[in-house]
């Protein structure tokens, strides 16, 4: 893995955002790997978009634009060698644009939620973006999904991927700070998706990037994903009040429906009588990995019998946001089959939700001159 992030340094081979580059074709360094990149439309500011098709020639391709760092598919193979998309959201950019449940999202500058939209740092009090019944979720309004990204290939020996930057502005949605941002996407032979953040302010700031995907590993948005086996090496967890901020506690999960750690279906206690299960309306938690020191673990594997599709989670976060898709209804999705309720579900690296209000949290704050760094890792197998 060391390797493989220090291919995040590579010189670009080609930068996407504002080209003429439709339909360019790049191979990888790699014999089997390729990028493509494709004119998508454009944003409501009228800045060109484009999509880029990662493959690794083993059967896993990942397509992702600069509109909103979005992950818009992943398709990997299952047992039998049939190949399909395991990720959620939308065939065109204008659903893109038009959402509003942050389908394939890059999500930033504050990841979940920070009670009563504020926190004070340094004794300055902050008042940041309301986009909650009072609260402020993922970042604020407009968040970094709906953003366009300056965007570069990245071409290794065995790797190829994008990184995407942007900078997010002293006071976008309230927080103090010129943050520069990138986050890398870098598609290995192994069937591995990299995602590498990293960040730096001229101001103190909470910083707390993560992903939005919605997976359904039986690669079909007309299944449930009740019968998918998670396992994930937390022992803790926050409780949360009903506004689903949490309350400071960090509590055991063993004997309660929210112990995974052996793996376990997700519908086997979802519908247990449990007062936290009642307010996220099922999983919609953060849970906190037993062992988080910083450095890259595997902390969590979802599996699917039906298809025998895995996905395994490496991370350096000390957490996981697992959100059920409680709330999911309406929404036309791919093929225009409907994003319809826990038809997908997310599993968020983070670090924990309203950590600028809870002094017994982990530090989410970026001081100024420091570098902000996560990595993420998703696995993709068959069984």
């Amino acid at each position: 893995m060391n390797k493989l992030i220090s291919f995040l340094g590579i010189a670009a081979i080609a930068t996407a955002a504002g080209c003429d580059c439709k339909d360019q074709q790049s191979a990888g360094g790699g014999a089997d790997l390729g990028i493509k990149v494709s004119d998508w439309g454009k944003a409501p500011d009228g800045s060109p978009v484009q999509l880029y098709t990662l493959t690794d020639g083993k059967g896993m391709t990942v397509r992702l634009s600069n509109w909103g760092a979005i992950v818009q598919a992943i398709e990997v193979p299952d047992r039998e060698g049939n190949i399909a998309d395991v990720v959620l959201g939308f065939d065109s950019l204008d659903q893109y644009v038009a959402d509003q449940t942050f389908q394939g999202a890059a999500i930033g500058r504050y990841g979940n939620r920070i009670g009563g939209a504020k926190f004070t740092l340094d004794g300055t009090e902050y008042k940041i973006t309301d986009n909650e019944n009072g609260n402020c979720l993922h970042g604020g309004t407009p968040g970094y999904h709906k953003m366009v990204w300056k965007a570069e290939s990245i071409n290794a020996v065995d790797a190829v991927g994008v990184k995407m930057t942007r900078l997010s502005p002293d006071g976008e949605n309230g927080f103090p700070g010129n943050l520069n941002v990138s986050i890398s996407f870098i598609l290995d032979s192994q069937s591995e998706l990299v995602i590498h953040y990293e960040a730096v302010s001229d101001k103190a700031t909470p910083v707390n990037l993560t992903h939005h995907m919605y997976y359904n590993l039986t690669g079909s948005s007309k299944n449930s994903i009740l019968g998918h086996e998670l396992k994930m090496l937390a022992n803790r967890m926050t409780p949360v009040d009903a506004a689903l901020i949490p309350t400071g506690e960090i509590t055991p999960v063993k004997g309660t429906p929210f112990d995974f750690q052996s793996a376990k279906q997700i519908g086997a206690d979802i519908e247990a009588a449990d007062e936290q299960l009642k307010l996220g309306g099922g999983y919609d938690h953060n849970f906190v990995f037993e062992k988080a020191d910083g450095q890259l673990r595997n902390q969590v594997t979802l599996h699917d019998p039906q298809s025998g599709r895995t996905m395994e989670i490496l991370t350096t976060e000390p957490a996981i946001q697992f959100y059920s898709g409680n709330f999911m209804k309406g929404a036309i999705g791919k093929d225009s089959v409907p994003l319809a309720y826990r038809t997908g579900l997310c599993l968020e690296t983070q670090h924990y939700p309203d950590s600028p209000n809870k002094v017994n949290f982990p530090s989410t704050i970026l001081k100024q001159g420091d570098k902000y760094e996560s990595t993420t890792i998703l696995r993709f197998s068959a069984k």
